[in-house]
């Protein structure tokens, strides 16, 4: 008896480690086994990522987070509705500096452990010292404007008391013209995903000042992205995707598979760089500056804490910070519409016969654990935490007026 044939999935993909997921799908099989052929395109940019996805030049791809959510709040080129039934993992970000503001930073007291306290509070001054003296602004990177990068940046900015429409210039470049853009003096840093921050410090070029995981514990990067449309029109294959990434996903988080995990990343259908650059990510140790690899709590997470569950409460806290940095107006309307561009619903059809431990809720608080916490789920327990956010703030779903009213005032 011959198998039925597979069902063709085309999905685009940027060269990061957070990409880990689809390439481990098609890699290891995962999903051929669950009845799809899945190919994979490598794309240039976040732009073409979604405007392909809108065109149907992909079935799916690697996303970055907010990017569903801008697409249905009416911030995208194309108006195509979006929707993310599953993140790609959580964390896995930093922020690199060149060796020039890096030099500034420390003579300003900026540590050398990534705490993003001590090294924006030493950020801040260099500006002053910079305004002062008249010099230009420093100019930082981010992969997108719509994009956890740009939040995260922005939070971390704000947080330390540094204004970042007015002190310094956020500009867009792609994540892999980073390295040469810092290289070549056009900006002074940046916040990109692995492994262009560890590609900066393995050429000499830049020093990691502080990580995603550090700025907000657990914090979501990356979904699955996807139309809507393609969504209602292939409910079985969607769900044969959604079990054939998470079965991936637990051979990613397996560190007996890290070797083979950062080859596989390395090949150059994917990343095409050395494995010595793509495998600090997946181990968590992370060369700030000096190659001298260090542990960072929860630098990448694969599959732990629930790391591929579409927690709504992180679409409202993006909505939140679109609404703070005047990308859009606040309204209910506007903040259900960011809430439901996350499908926990679609998530939890498709994994239900895997025996999975999943949340009872779609939202949670954000920063309200401090510790490893166990949680009774859908199928025994779940562990989550720590999280939240390096300045001690909480972010309750349920009280987003009241969060959004105190952003303004500070």
């Amino acid at each position: 008896m011959t198998s039925p044939p597979l069902v063709p999935v085309r999905a685009g993909f940027l060269p990061l480690v957070d990409a880990a997921l689809l390439i481990a799908a098609k890699e290891k099989d995962f999903a051929r086994e669950e009845g799809i052929d899945l190919s994979l395109t490598r794309e240039t940019s976040w732009a073409n990522i979604r405007d392909r996805v809108s065109v149907g030049h992909f079935d799916v791809a690697h996303m970055l987070a907010p990017l569903p959510i801008a697409a249905n709040l009416g911030l995208s080129p194309l108006d195509v509705p979006f929707i993310a039934p599953m993140a790609l993992g959580l964390g896995g970000n930093a922020v690199t500096v060149s060796k020039r503001l890096w030099s500034a930073l420390e003579a300003q007291g900026a540590p050398s452990d990534g705490d993003p306290a001590r090294v924006g509070a030493a950020l801040r001054n260099v500006i002053k010292a910079d305004q002062t003296r008249q010099e230009r602004l420093l100019v930082f990177a981010v992969v997108q404007s719509f994009s956890g990068h740009h939040y995260e940046l922005r939070y971390w900015l704000a947080a330390c008391g540094i204004d970042p429409d007015r002190d310094l210039t956020i500009t867009v470049v792609p994540p892999p013209l980073m390295v040469d853009a810092l290289k070549s003096g056009r900006i002074d840093g940046y916040c990109v995903g692995e492994p262009w921050n560890t590609a900066a410090v393995h050429d000499g070029s830049g020093r990691i000042v502080t990580t995603k995981s550090s700025i907000w514990r657990s914090s979501p990067e990356k979904v699955l992205g996807l139309t809507r449309e393609w969504a209602e029109a292939n409910p079985l294959t969607l769900a044969a995707l959604l079990r054939a990434l998470y079965r991936a996903s637990l051979w990613c988080e397996d560190q007996s598979n890290n070797a083979e995990l950062a080859a596989l990343l390395a090949g150059s259908d994917y990343l095409n760089l050395p494995q010595a650059v793509v495998l600090p990510a997946i181990e968590n140790r992370i060369a700030l500056g000096d190659r001298e690899h260090r542990p960072i709590a929860d630098f990448l997470t694969f599959a732990g804490k629930a790391a591929t569950f579409p927690w709504q409460s992180h679409a409202l806290w993006f909505y939140s910070q679109m609404v703070r940095w005047g990308q859009v107006a606040h309204s209910p309307h506007r903040a259900q519409a960011a809430r439901l561009s996350y499908r926990p619903d679609l998530y939890r059809q498709a994994l239900s016969g895997l025996n999975v431990a999943m949340p009872g809720a779609s939202s949670k608080i954000e920063g309200a654990l401090t510790e490893r916490t166990h949680l009774p789920a859908a199928r025994g327990q779940l562990v989550l935490g720590p999280d939240g956010f390096f300045d001690g703030v909480i972010f309750d779903p349920d009280r987003i007026e009241e969060y959004i009213a105190a952003l303004h005032k500070n």
